[in-house]
């Protein structure tokens, strides 16, 4: 991309106070839309399956608890079809203000939903519905964070600072776990009433505090640019973003998709199915699993900063491409860890596998921004990215029927695990190769 608009001038790059406030924000805005994200996995594997589903036998309840979880991953590449649609026509800030005001509102609104005690099959249609709204925002949010915050970014920190959404995931966990595990310490009767409607009712608050940041940020120069550049020409401004991917970057998005699978079924295989199979099978306390999940998430966001560091000092590629092999290498002592038979051993599995998942994320942002062109970037990362979301969030249901079918062998978790992460490795390398052939500084 050219230097200079249209006009001749050079946009002016942010100031370091702005390119801390545009990555503040980043963090703050995917850490709220994440916590609002696993807080309903997490309840999905817990309790959703007694308040919706109540007259579902057995094991029914849970696995159509955990398709709900999936169904806001079926709205996820819609989601980035339109919002990538918005962000590369309208601008990153814009869209993400729009996403975050969706993301936060169907959350609130979960916990003011009757149950199906109260309402009966509507209760868990509204649920559904909500859910596919949650799964429609976030499908525009987590791409747009990324490009803000690498767009602003100096060229030997893009690695660093496009990993601070990335820590949005681990806050997002922590913030949600440790809601719901000072809720559970409510008496039983407390919690299913109305104790399990307060983590919902904080995202009103969350909102609030994000969408303020997000209003204060400006918007990325490369956007900028790439607008002042349009006005002269009226061709380059009747373009479909969506068109132009389709018909230019089928091969990145197909590095994309695969690479980016562990980010959400690696992940919410160690969260969400993890949790239903340590409380349901292992017979783990709920709060020794919690913990367990809150310590991953420390451990994913030391690894999220150190291979964002990494990949400003190798390339995004390399890190990521590493990080899928060491969780690949992982994949043996966890379900080792998990199979024991005692629960801190077992709950040690659990925070290794989340935390390792931290090395090959920490750069992913950046490397994707790397393999689409200026004018349809949104639409690329955010569409391909959903797509493998889409694809990654039926893992837990996967994993639950094999579990059925083969009875309750950990190992489910770790031969999901194993193709995941090796995909992931496959993809870096290639996306890396594609990055070497193709890349333009941006």
């Amino acid at each position: 991309m050219a230097d200079s608009t249209s006009d001749g001038a050079v946009p002016r790059q942010p100031t370091q106070r702005e390119l801390n406030r545009v990555a503040v924000s980043s963090l703050l805005g995917t850490a709220m839309e994440w916590y609002d994200y696993f807080l309903y996995g997490l309840f999905a594997a817990l309790i959703f399956d007694e308040l919706f589903f109540p007259e579902l036998p057995g094991a029914a309840g849970s696995v159509l608890a955990l398709l709900t979880f999936a169904i806001g991953f079926v709205a996820r590449p819609l989601g980035g079809v339109i919002f990538g649609h918005l962000g590369d026509r309208l601008g990153r800030k814009t869209t993400l203000i729009v996403t975050l005001l969706i993301i936060g509102t169907a959350t609130g609104l979960i916990g003011l939903l009757p149950t199906y005690s109260q309402i009966g099959v509507a209760a868990p249609i509204l649920l559904a519905s909500l859910r596919f709204i949650q799964g429609l925002s976030l499908g525009g949010e987590w791409g747009g964070a990324v490009l803000m915050v690498v767009e602003h970014a100096p060229e030997n920190k893009r690695a660093i600072y496009g990993a601070m959404p990335q820590l949005g995931s681990p806050i997002g966990t922590v913030l949600s776990s440790g809601v719901i595990a000072l809720v559970t310490l409510l008496p039983e009767e407390s919690l299913m009433s109305w104790g399990w409607r307060l983590p919902f009712l904080l995202s009103f608050v969350m909102l609030a505090i994000a969408l303020y940041l997000r209003l204060k940020v400006e918007e990325s120069p490369v956007f900028r640019q790439l607008q002042a550049e349009s006005e002269s020409s009226e061709d380059e401004r009747a373009k479909i973003p969506i068109v132009e991917l389709v018909r230019s970057s089928l091969p990145q998005m197909f590095l994309v998709i695969i690479t980016c699978l562990f980010a959400s079924g690696g992940f919410f295989l160690m969260t969400t199915y993890a949790v239903n199979y340590s409380t349901d099978v292992l017979g783990m306390t709920t709060s020794l699993v919690l913990t367990a999940t809150l310590v991953g998430a420390v451990l994913e966001a030391i690894a999220i900063v150190i291979s964002g560091r990494l990949g400003d000092r190798f390339s995004p590629a390399t890190v990521v491409t590493g990080g899928g092999l060491l969780a690949l290498v992982m994949t043996v002592p966890v379900a080792i860890l998990l199979s024991s038979g005692h629960p801190l051993l077992a709950a040690t599995g659990i925070a290794l596998g989340i935390g390792v998942l931290g090395v090959p994320y920490g750069p992913l942002g950046t490397l994707l921004s790397q393999l689409f062109d200026d004018t349809h970037r949104y639409s690329g990362v955010a569409v391909s990215y959903n797509i493998a979301g889409l694809i990654g969030g039926f893992v837990p249901s996967l994993a639950l029927a094999l579990q059925t079918q083969l009875g309750d062998t950990v190992w489910v978790i770790g031969l999901l695990f194993a193709v995941i992460v090796g995909m992931t490795a496959v993809g870096g390398r290639l996306s890396g190769a594609m990055v070497r052939k193709r890349l333009q500084p941006f």
